[in-house]
């Protein structure tokens, strides 16, 4: 096999939980193959970059081996060397509290509240 439609492939890697949403993505644009923006029927070959905004997040790939069947999560990692930015830190909800602090006051659970936008 010498190359592999790229939702196809999306799919086989997991990148996509399924083949019609890695198809979706490459309609509306979020898939790019070397840069260029690209439809899902574009073929990918081995050592390929592949720039994806997944559900996850942003996603950066290099092809290392091709499928076109969904495969086991193990088997699918093989399929790739990741190259993506790790997530931007998560906003704080709430604000933290001592652990054993007992059960927050009536003053403290306004406060918290407040601090939501409630």
């Amino acid at each position: 096999m010498e190359s592999v439609r790229v939702d196809r492939w999306l799919s086989a890697a997991r990148i996509f939980k399924s083949r019609s949403q890695a198809a979706s993505a490459c309609t509306e644009g979020h898939v790019r193959v070397n840069g260029a923006v690209v439809k899902a029927s574009h073929a990918v070959k081995v050592d390929d970059e592949i720039a994806t905004e997944a559900p996850r997040g942003t996603v950066i790939v290099d092809v290392k081996a091709l499928s076109d069947k969904r495969l086991s999560a193990t088997l699918a990692r093989a399929l790739y060397a990741d190259r993506s930015p790790p997530p931007p830190p998560r906003d704080e909800l709430f604000p933290a509290r001592e652990a054993g602090a007992g059960r927050p006051t009536k003053r403290e659970r306004r406060a918290v509240q407040k601090f939501r936008g409630r």
